[in-house]
C-alpha cells in the first residue's frame, strides 16, 4: 500500500475546487452570450366572442425585435424564418425593429427568406426602422412589399376568411414615427375582431382611450407589442427601464378591459449581444371563436 501524505491530498483537493470554481465562473460569464441563441416558441390558446363563427380557429404567429446585423447574422435570420414557417400559421405578424437602422431594415427585407402563411404577412415599424431621412420609409415599405409583407403604418388591413373579415390595425412607431391612433381606431367597429399592432407598449394607455367609428371604446381584441426585450438583462434591465414603459408592460401577457395584451421579449438583442434570464421568443397564438 502506497503512503500519501495528508497535505498532498489536501493540495490536490484544493486544486480541484479551484479548477471547478474557475470553470463555473467561465460558464457564468459565457452564459449571457449563449442565451440569445436559445430561441423559444410560446404557444397560447385564446377564445373570443368577436371572432366570426365561420373562422372557427385562427393560428397567428408573432415575432418582434430581430435586430439583424453584426450580432444577428443572415444565417440566424434564415433559421428564424424556418422556425416561423414550421408553425403553419394562418397569419404571420411582425412587430418592428428588423435591424438597427432603416438602411439595415431595408437590407433585411431584401434578403429575408419568404415567410409562408395562409392569409398573409403583416408588419409594423419599430423605432430602429424609423431613422432619418424620412424618405427611407417609402423605400422600406417597397422592400417589405417585394418580400411579400404588407406594411401597416397607421393602416387597417381587412383579411377575408371564409365569409367574414378580421382586421389588423397597425400603428406607426410612437417614438420616431407619426402615430395616428385615433384615426386607426376610427376605421373599425367594436363588434369586429381586431388585432392591434404597435411596436412599443407605450401606446397601450392611449389605445384604451381611443374610440371606434361609432365613438365607442374597447375597439380591439388582441394587442401585440415588443420593444422592451423583457428588459433583456433580468433585474438590471428592469431597474434601468431604458424603454421608459410602465413596469406592468415590461413583458408577458395581461388582460385590460376585454383585451388580451402580449409584450414579447423579442428575438434579437440591442446594444450588447447578451441576454440573462430573458430567452428570445416567438409566439403561436391559437384563437378560437366562442360563437
Amino acid at each position: 500500500m502506497t503512503y500519501r501524505p495528508r497535505h498532498r491530498q489536501r493540495r490536490r483537493g484544493g486544486c480541484l475546487i479551484r479548477a471547478l470554481t474557475f470553470l463555473l465562473l467561465i460558464g457564468l460569464l459565457a452564459y449571457p452570450f449563449l442565451e440569445p441563441f436559445m430561441l423559444e416558441t410560446e404557444t397560447v390558446s385564446l377564445t373570443s366572442d368577436h371572432l366570426p363563427r365561420d373562422v372557427g380557429q385562427l393560428r397567428v404567429a408573432y415575432l418582434s425585435d430581430i435586430h439583424a446585423g453584426p450580432f444577428f447574422s443572415q444565417s440566424r435570420v434564415e433559421k428564424l424564418i424556418s422556425a416561423v414557417n414550421r408553425l403553419n400559421a394562418d397569419i404571420v405578424l411582425l412587430g418592428g425593429d428588423y435591424a438597427n437602422d432603416c438602411d439595415g431594415a431595408i437590407e433585411f427585407f431584401k434578403h429575408m427568406p419568404r415567410i409562408n402563411s395562409r392569409y398573409g404577412v403583416y408588419a409594423v415599424m419599430g423605432n430602429h426602422d424609423r431613422t432619418i431621412p424620412e424618405g427611407n420609409l417609402f423605400t422600406l415599405k417597397s422592400a417589405m412589399i417585394s418580400a411579400g409583407v404588407t406594411p401597416l403604418v397607421n393602416d387597417v388591413a381587412s383579411v377575408r376568411i371564409g365569409a367574414s373579415n378580421i382586421y389588423l390595425a397597425g400603428l406607426d412607431d410612437v417614438d420616431n414615427g407619426w402615430p395616428k391612433l385615433n384615426e386607426v381606431a376610427a376605421q373599425v367597429r367594436q363588434e369586429d375582431y381586431v388585432i392591434f399592432l404597435s411596436h412599443s407598449p407605450a401606446a397601450i394607455p392611449e389605445a384604451h382611450k381611443a374610440k371606434d367609428m361609432n365613438g365607442r371604446n374597447m375597439w380591439f381584441d388582441l394587442g401585440l407589442f415588443g420593444h422592451t426585450h423583457g428588459g433583456q438583462i433580468a433585474l438590471v434591465g428592469n431597474l434601468l427601464n431604458i424603454t421608459k414603459v410602465e413596469p406592468r408592460y415590461e413583458e408577458g401577457w395581461l388582460t385590460e378591459n376585454r383585451t388580451n395584451l402580449l409584450i414579447s421579449r423579442g428575438v434579437g438583442t440591442s446594444v450588447l449581444p447578451i441576454r440573462l434570464l430573458n430567452k428570445p421568443q416567438i409566439h403561436l397564438i391559437n384563437i378560437r371563436s366562442t360563437q
